[in-house]
C-alpha cells in the first residue's frame, strides 16, 4: 500500500489559529470603528456645552452691565430726588469689590 499524501501543508491546530486571529482582527477592527463614532459624538456633545456656556457668559456680562448702570450713583441720586428724599452724603459708604 502506498501512503497518501497531504496536500495541505497545514494542520488543522495551524488553521484554527489563522481562523481565530482573522477574527480577532475583524473584531478589533469593529470595535475601533464603535470606539471611534463614540469619541466622535462625545466631541461634538462637549463642543455645544462649550457653545452654551460662552452663550451664558454673554448673557451675565450683559446683565451685570445693566446691573451696573443701575446702580450708579447718578441713577441713585435720580431715584432719591423722584421719592422726595434728601441727599445726606455723611449716609454714603463705599465698598470697594
Amino acid at each position: 500500500m502506498k501512503k497518501k499524501k497531504n496536500k495541505s501543508k497545514i494542520t488543522k491546530g495551524e488553521r484554527m489559529l489563522y481562523f481565530y486571529a482573522t477574527l480577532a482582527f475583524f473584531l478589533m477592527l469593529g470595535l475601533k470603528i464603535f470606539c471611534g463614532a463614540s469619541i466622535g459624538e462625545m466631541k461634538m456633545n462637549i463642543e455645544e456645552i462649550k457653545y452654551n456656556i460662552e452663550d451664558q457668559e454673554k448673557k451675565n456680562e450683559s446683565l451685570t452691565m445693566k446691573v451696573n448702570e443701575l446702580t450708579s450713583f447718578e441713577n441713585v441720586q435720580k431715584v432719591v430726588k423722584e421719592m422726595g428724599l434728601a441727599y445726606n452724603n455723611d449716609n454714603i459708604i463705599i465698598v470697594d469689590k
